[in-house]
């Protein structure tokens, strides 16, 4: 996460935000891990609350939860019963070692310039073949929201601009709306792309 209010955030409001009623992405999850070898070992960026990851360990997949903040990981340790790996985007270092990386609404919080260093890190961890995901907030400029953390809202052509110049194949980029923490109407970019 690039800024104190960012991590602040989650520090201060790890329990309230993780065990939030938050309707889970069934839809993309489903898709992605369908375009996974049964069983694949999955990387989750950002677990956050652990939820996702829980899916993904339902359906036989073998899956590591990360976070950057120390009181997520604590949280989302709760749910799932094992170990969340505290590790920021930008210390990502491993080579060819899963078959998926789950990013869904997390890497948002990674500034604009370090973005390609954190695309190349992702893509580096991939088996070759190995499938991203990754959700945005759309828009323009970076930003803050009310709770003061940071957005890198990227547009459409912006996103596919930064994964192609850093390597991705197949990339696939969809729109929605949806909300968020703060419950406003949100614009989604949801990108898949493989290494």
């Amino acid at each position: 996460m690039p800024n104190d209010a960012t991590t602040s955030f989650y520090a201060e409001n790890a329990a309230v935000y993780a065990t939030r009623d938050r309707e889970l992405p069934t839809a993309r999850l489903d898709a992605f891990l369908a375009a996974l070898p049964v069983g694949a070992a999955i990387l989750e960026l950002g677990c956050g609350g652990g939820q996702d990851s829980a899916y993904m360990l339902s359906r036989g997949f073998d899956v590591t939860p990360t976070d950057g903040s120390p009181e997520l990981a604590s949280q989302a340790e709760a749910l799932l019963g094992r170990r969340v790996e505290i590790i920021r985007f930008e210390q990502l270092d491993k080579d060819a070692c899963y078959g998926g990386v789950w990013a869904e609404a997390s890497l948002l919080h990674v500034e604009r310039d370090l973005l390609p260093d954190v695309f190349a890190r992702i893509r580096r961890a991939l088996k070759p073949g190995g499938l991203f995901h990754a959700t945005f907030k759309a828009g323009e400029d970076e930003g803050h929201d009310g709770f003061g953390r940071y957005y890198n809202y990227l547009s459409a052509n912006t996103l596919s601009d930064l994964l192609v110049r850093s390597g991705w194949n197949d990339i696939t980029i969809s729109e929605h709306d949806g909300s968020g923490y703060d419950d406003k109407p949100t614009r989604w970019l949801a990108a898949t792309a493989k290494r």
